[in-house]
């Protein structure tokens, strides 16, 4: 699929344009210059033609800013991927110092360039357009990217240049959402990029430095699946800036749609509140866990200091404890590996279908051996059990008396699922219903 790189210096507009383009705010929009940071891709179809679209930060150059020489890199890497580059300025300001170098920049890639000119919003501004012609990169297209005049235009432009494809099916469609999550500069875009091999995200010693979630394809090592790297979720007390908000809730829904989540913890800091908060997320939203133990190399330790510290955090995580625990050093690649196997095992085991005839030989004689306490002089009988056709394993339990089973027995039964079945990492729902 061919994929469209918007480029510009900051805050001209270029994140408004790329939700305008994908249908929807998948970008974050904020008046701040420099909200976004990373590469965020999306797709967009115009006139039965699809192609992909790439979001980038703001151009800048000169600037000691840990972002921006970052940033500047990420812009870099995106013109070397993209078939055609969206060039976006801004009609009031005129033609900028770094709008003149962004431009000798796509002059030497030799990559289609459309230039478009952004915020024409009235008949007055279009004469301030016309400037833009003095950077001797053709035809320019005024848009508003706010309220889309213009964009129609601009989208013709852009599928003329395109380079001639097949159109095919998805790839990635169906494949496995492992989802990476956590306090913010607890190692989470480190571990995509160790993943990865390529620094496919922005990494500093600051937190927060990943605002939107960011999906890449993952297929090495006999494994394959959708990657997410998330904003950091902090305490709603310490959330302070719009953009920020915007990060946690994207977080959120990256939890949301996921399968498995990678959860990473600081090993220094150990299992905090806000941790504890993450978890009991993903719990509720049914999804697999994986909890990854990060930054191991800075923990003192010894003899028996990672049994002690597993049965530290188990008991922290208890009831729902059966959970894979990986100890890591992503700086150091310390045991990256084992946190890939440990998430396609969790994937399995939450994907899983097992069979009514092995629930019922395995678990039905326990339950006759360990029957529901009485209530109030009545028996509580259970006849059969099924699993439910949910994205999540779920489990029906058909008994005469549904409603005298209680949590303390519901527990037990999760349990013994667990002990005859391999639903390791798998939050479990039980159902009572009426036979």
């Amino acid at each position: 699929m061919s994929l469209v790189a918007i480029v510009g210096r900051p805050n001209v507009g270029k994140s408004t344009l790329f939700n305008r383009l994908v249908g929807f705010r998948k970008a974050i929009v904020d008046d701040t210059s420099g909200v976004t940071r990373d590469r965020h891709y999306g797709r967009c179809e115009w006139c039965g033609r699809e192609f992909s679209v790439v979001d980038t930060g703001g151009y800048t150059s000169g600037s000691d800013d840990i972002f921006e020489a970052a940033i500047r890199e990420q812009v870099q890497i995106a013109i070397e991927e993209a078939d055609v580059v969206l060039f976006m300025v801004e009609a009031a300001t005129g033609i900028t110092d770094y709008d003149s170098a962004i431009a000798d920049i796509l002059r030497r890639s030799r990559k289609p360039v459309i230039l478009c000119v952004n915020k024409v919003d009235t008949g007055a501004k279009m004469y301030d357009a016309y400037e833009f012609y003095g950077m001797g990169l053709g035809e320019i297209y005024s848009i508003s990217a706010a309220n889309g005049s213009g964009t129609g235009d601009l989208l013709d432009a852009v599928v003329k240049v395109l380079p001639e494809e097949t159109v095919t099916e998805d790839p990635h469609a169906g494949l496995p959402r492992i989802t990476i999550v956590g306090k913010p500069n607890v190692g989470k875009s480190s571990l995509t990029n160790a993943l990865l091999g390529e620094d496919r995200n922005i990494v500093t010693p600051l937190a927060g430095t990943t605002r939107d979630s960011i999906e890449t394809h993952y297929n090495k090592f006999g494994h394959e699946f959708m990657l997410v790297d998330t904003a950091g979720i902090r305490r709603k007390a310490k959330v302070h800036e719009d953009l920020e908000f915007y990060s946690v809730m994207r977080s959120i829904k990256a939890i949301e749609h996921s399968d498995v989540c990678i959860m990473m913890i600081d090993a220094t800091t150990g299992m905090e509140a806000q941790d504890m908060n993450i978890f009991s997320l993903i719990q509720r939203n049914r999804k697999g866990v994986v909890l990854v133990v990060n930054k191991w190399d800075l923990f003192i330790k010894d003899s028996n200091t990672m049994k002690e510290y597993t049965e530290g955090l188990r008991s922290r995580i208890a009831p729902f404890d059966d959970v894979p625990i990986i100890f890591t050093s992503v700086v150091k690649m310390q045991r990256i590996q084992d946190v890939l196997d440990a998430a396609a095992q969790v994937y399995a085991n939450y994907s899983c279908k097992i069979p009514t005839a092995r629930l019922n030989e395995a678990l039905l004689p326990i339950i006759e051996e360990t029957p529901p306490p009485a209530w109030k002089g009545k028996y509580v009988k259970i006849k059969y059990i099924t699993q439910l056709p949910t994205a999540f394993p779920a489990f029906a339990f058909f008994c005469n008396l549904p409603q005298y089973i209680k949590d303390p027995y519901k527990r037990f039964l999760e349990n013994q699922l667990r002990k005859n079945f391999n639903l390791t990492g798998c939050p479990l729902q039980i159902y009572c219903r009426q036979k």
